[in-house]
């Protein structure tokens, strides 16, 4: 299913879109998975929302990857829809590649909500159904790591810096590790057993900045 989408529908629409699609009733789609390679995540289905983001496999540094490069004003993401029980893998562990970050902007505001690179999840609530949650974990900017902050566009999803800024060598992975079910109690006080949306972005329609970043696999595991 591909969601109708409007082309002044600016990026931070992506919480809405994907909170509407996790309640849309997943479990009837793909069967619990809980590694995705980067041959299958350029794969997912597309959410355009200003234009495309090209996304593309690549062989990079002796490894595939997912390259997203942002140039002209776009925002999509691409997401996959699967029920991943957090009783049993609670822990997303991914690899990405950023070589630049943005600047002077604030990433609080509509205004500056680009991301080089970002991961969301989305789950639903037990009792509201109808209003789903998520977490969108970012490579940030000036916030500095381990940072949140409400996402500007929606109050449903949180916004947490997992890495800021360049790194100090471009080329350089980093691999890393949230436990997403303690996040969603965390952040959102529900205790989430059941994970529906998984979705990346590289994102420049509010800045108007040259983005760019790398996506290696994602993986659920146990603790």
């Amino acid at each position: 299913m591909t969601l109708p989408s409007s082309p002044r529908i600016r990026a931070g629409a992506l919480a809405a879109s994907l909170l509407v699609m996790a309640a849309a009733g997943l479990s009837a789609h793909s069967p619990p998975a809980t590694a995705f390679l980067p041959e299958e995540i350029v794969e997912w289905e597309e959410q355009v929302f200003s234009g495309a983001t090209p996304y593309r496999l690549v062989d990079v540094d002796g490894r595939d990857a997912v390259q997203a490069l942002c140039e002209d004003e776009t925002a999509s993401a691409l997401f996959h829809r699967a029920d991943i029980d957090l009783t049993e893998t609670p822990v997303m562990e991914w690899s990405w590649r950023v070589d630049a970050t943005l600047a002077g902007i604030d990433e609080t505001s509509t205004s500056g909500d680009d991301f080089p690179a970002r991961l969301y999840v989305v789950a639903q609530r037990r009792i509201l159904r109808w209003r789903p949650i998520a977490i969108n974990y970012v490579w940030a900017h000036e916030k500095p790591e381990g940072a949140d902050w409400p996402n500007p566009y929606s109050s449903q999803v949180r916004m947490v810096s997992v890495r800021s800024g360049p790194p100090m060598q471009e080329g350089r992975w980093f691999t890393e590790r949230r436990n997403v079910r303690e996040d969603l109690r965390r952040f959102h006080g529900r205790d989430v057993t059941v994970l529906g949306v998984v979705a990346i972005m590289t994102d420049c329609d509010d800045t108007g900045q040259r983005s760019e970043g790398w996506y290696g696999t994602i993986r659920f595991v146990p603790e």
